[in-house]
């Protein structure tokens, strides 16, 4: 590495972050071609001296109230509201919805807690008020900083303490002593580094939006993810208003959470019950559609799992999976030709409709269902809910949560119920449910159709 006047010339990986003395065609960590750029960074500053250790019983715990968003969804998902000092991550897909959401939670804060200070680097301040006007948000003591010079963003801050700082987007905010582009993997650390910091020190929430790159992973080092306090996703499927937030990293809460929300012309609101939206469309007594109550993060939804079975083709038949984990769909495929239920020769199509993702292994038993019934085009009989584990040797094991998952199909007007035999006493306190336990996919199929 070249040194000039307490400068660092290096190249570095804008895909995963790697650096290297000199340029190189191929990263060899990534194995991206011509990622390399060089870069200038200043010399490291002296270490300051130690502050001093503690033991971690005499370490001082001065719990402060989270600072809800007056979006309940939202809440549940960060855990009961946004830990003071913490850095919330929230990616997705250009237009999904992160600003209209996060413009949203501003509002609802800056009601409640105190100002809330707004940075954003991709649209001007009349940007932000036109798309505030457009939802309904005129809040006084939400604050407007159109800037991408994080120190500037950071003075700001300092001069103004606000209870949230909202960064729209960080691929967007730079700092300045670096020479490379905004969005590099150089820029995005740094920045990242120094919000954490500052948020720290200060014990103010930080909430950053992030992009997500055509693979579908949050744009940035890798290590932005890990570097966070809590990482939440928007998806939703193009054409469809439906949005789902989750979070897949929390340091303060449950991980996997969720809430649905429907994107309107006042902005995201919230859908309150998320399986009775999930079925709406589910057309009941059509073979090849079964129910499940799936868990996500502290409660259990309701989808339908749909399977089409085609007839035995020459070649390699397809698998295809969507919604549902393809590693699982392989197994369950193998038990069942283990169990005299041929389908190497067919194609097999998997899906979890409404655009939601199970992979749970208590979703097996329904995928096992879906199956069968288009296999045999016989419909699951009606006002059934399917659950349980599989195993390799054909046996349907225990899940967790079994009285939230009848509870919730009791909830929607389920009269029955195939379940594990280990969690039959689970359905004692709900008479409205016909509960059928069942302890392997023989007596499974015997339960539903009679026979083998």
């Amino acid at each position: 590495m070249s040194r000039r006047k307490g400068v660092t010339t290096v190249f570095a990986c804008q895909s995963c972050g790697a650096v290297a003395p000199k340029w190189l065609g191929r990263c060899p960590d990534c194995g991206e071609w011509n990622s390399y750029v060089e870069e200038v960074r200043g010399e490291p500053p002296e270490a300051p001296a130690a502050s001093g250790s503690a033991p971690i019983s005499a370490v001082s715990v001065q719990p402060e109230p989270r600072i809800s968003t007056a979006l309940a969804g939202l809440d549940r998902v960060l855990g009961g509201g946004i830990v003071p000092g913490s850095v919330v991550l929230f990616g997705g897909e250009p237009g999904i919805g992160k600003s209209t959401l996060l413009l949203q939670a501003a509002r609802g804060i800056a009601r409640a807690a105190g100002e809330v200070l707004y940075v954003s680097g991709e649209e001007s301040a009349s940007q932000v008020r036109l798309r505030g006007e457009r939802i309904g948000i005129r809040e006084e003591r939400l604050l407007v900083l159109a800037e991408t010079d994080v120190t500037r963003v950071i003075g700001e801050c300092e001069a103004r303490p606000p209870a949230v700082v909202v960064v729209d987007s960080i691929q967007a905010i730079r700092d300045p002593a670096l020479s490379s582009a905004p969005g590099t993997v150089s820029q995005v650390r740094e920045c990242a580094g120094s919000l954490l910091d500052w948020a720290k020190r200060r014990t103010v929430p930080v909430l950053l939006i992030g992009h997500v790159t055509k693979d579908g992973s949050l744009a940035g080092p890798k290590s932005l993810e890990h570097l966070v306090d809590a990482v939440v996703t928007i998806e939703g499927e193009r054409g469809s208003s439906r949005r789902i937030v989750r979070a897949t990293k929390n340091r303060f809460g449950p991980v996997e959470e969720l809430a649905l929300f429907d994107m309107t012309g006042s902005g995201l609101a919230e859908i309150a019950n998320a399986s009775a939206a999930l079925l709406a469309e589910r057309r009941a007594g059509i073979p090849g559609s079964a129910v499940t109550a799936a868990r996500e993060g502290s409660r259990s939804v309701l989808v339908e799992i749909q399977a089409l079975v085609g007839p035995p083709t020459s070649g390699s038949p397809r698998r295809v999976a969507l919604g549902v984990d393809p590693g699982r769909l392989a197994l369950l495929l193998a038990v069942l030709e283990g169990a005299g239920v041929s389908l190497s020769t067919r194609e097999v199509f998997a899906s979890c409709a409404g655009g939601l993702e199970v992979g749970e292994p208590a979703c097996d038993l329904a995928i096992v269902a879906a199956l069968l019934s288009s296999v045999r085009n016989l419909p699951i009989p009606g006002g059934a809910v399917v659950f349980g584990e599989i195993g390799l040797l054909g046996e349907i094991r225990t899940v967790p949560a079994g009285a939230s998952r009848l509870r919730e199909a009791a909830a929607l007007g389920f009269t029955a119920a195939f379940l594990p035999a280990g969690n039959a006493a689970d359905a004692a306190g709900f008479p409205e449910i016909d509960a059928r336990p069942v302890s392997r996919v023989a007596d499974f199929v015997r339960e539903i159709w009679g026979r083998g």
